[in-house]
C-alpha cells in the first residue's frame, strides 16, 4: 500500500532506465524517486502534519519531571512527553545526560552489535545542454579499488532536459571509505575524481563538485533480537528505531517505522 499511495502521486515511479550490473532479485521489483530520495520523506512529513524543525543537533536527554529534557548544541533545552531515536545505533550511544544510565546492559550490547559501512559520495554538476554519452542511466562498477557505482542521474531520473543539466553522482567502495573516514576531504575528492577519469576519460569537466561523507552508510548488521524498535524507558516513553534495526532499505525504514507507530500508540 505504501508503494502504491506513493505511486500515484508520482513520488515514485518504476525505474525503467538501462543499469548496468544491477543485480535483479527474482520476483522484486526496482523504483526511483524523480524529485530524489528526500521527496519520499518530504511527501511523509506533509502527511503528518507535524511542524518539523531542522538543525537540531541533540547531545543530551535526561529525565526532568517526568519528562524528557533534550538539549541541543545550540539553544535552549526543550521538554517532551515522549522521545524517539531513529539516527544511526552509534550516535544514540553517543548521546550524554540521563540516557547513559537509562540504557541497560544487555541492550548496550545489542546495540552495540550494529555496524555500518562507511563511503563517500560525489556529485558533479553540469550546465544545460551538457553532453555526456553513455549507453547507460547508471553503472556498477567491479574492478576499481576507489569507484563502486555511477549514476547519470537526471538519466536514471527519467528527466532529461535541454533547461535541465546533467548531473553524476559517484558512490565510492565501502573499502575506500572506510580506507579515507578521517583523511582530508579534498584530497578525497581529488582521489575519485583521478579514478572516475580512468572509468569515464570521455567526462566534461563539471561546474561544480559536492564531496559527501557518509560515516553510517548502510546497515551491514542489524541491532539483533529487536522487530524495528527497541523500548529505552517507558514512563515517559524513551524508543529508538530505525534502519539499524531492520535493514537500510525502503522496506527495511517501513518495518520499523510501523513497529515504532505501534508501540508508540499502545503506550
Amino acid at each position: 500500500s505504501f508503494y502504491e499511495e506513493l505511486l500515484s502521486h508520482g513520488i515514485l515511479k518504476l525505474l525503467t532506465a538501462p543499469i548496468e550490473g544491477l543485480v535483479v532479485k527474482e520476483g522484486s521489483c526496482n523504483y526511483m524517486a524523480p524529485q530524489g530520495i528526500s521527496s519520499v520523506v518530504k511527501y511523509y512529513l506533509e502527511q503528518s502534519g507535524a511542524d518539523v524543525f531542522y538543525e537540531r543537533h541533540v547531545t543530551h536527554i535526561s529525565l526532568r519531571d517526568g519528562k524528557w529534557e533534550v538539549s541541543r548544541k545550540t539553544g535552549p533545552p526543550e521538554l517532551f512527553d515522549i522521545v524517539i531515536l531513529t539516527m544511526p545505533v552509534p550516535q544514540i550511544l553517543q548521546l550524554q545526560g540521563d540516557i547513559v544510565n537509562i540504557i541497560n546492559e544487555s541492550q548496550k550490547q545489542q546495540l552495540e552489535s550494529a555496524s555500518y559501512s562507511s563511503r563517500y559520495a560525489l556529485g558533479l554538476f553540469y550546465a544545460a545542454g551538457t553532453r555526456i554519452d553513455v549507453p547507460w542511466a547508471a553503472k556498477y562498477i567491479t574492478d576499481n579499488p576507489c569507484i563502486r557505482f555511477i549514476s547519470i542521474d537526471n538519466k536514471k531520473r527519467n528527466i532529461e532536459s535541454p533547461e535541465i543539466g546533467p548531473s553524476v553522482v559517484v558512490h565510492t567502495t565501502v573499502m575506500f571509505g572506510s580506507k579515507h573516514l578521517d583523511s582530508d576531504p579534498e584530497e578525497v575528492q581529488q582521489l575519485i575524481l583521478s579514478h572516475l577519469e580512468r572509468i569515464m576519460p570521455s567526462l566534461p569537466k563539471p561546474d561544480s563538485i559536492k564531496c559527501q561523507k557518509w560515516r553510517y552508510s548502510q546497515v551491514t548488521k542489524a541491532v539483533p533480537d529487536c522487530l524495528g524498535q527497541m523500548i529505552l524507558h517507558t514512563q515517559p516513553l524513551l524508543i529508538c528505531g530505525g534502519d539499524g534495526f531492520t535493514g537500510s532499505n525502503f522496506d527495511g525504514c517501513i518495518d520499523s517505522a510501523m513497529s515504532l507507530a505501534e508501540a508508540v500508540k499502545s503506550h
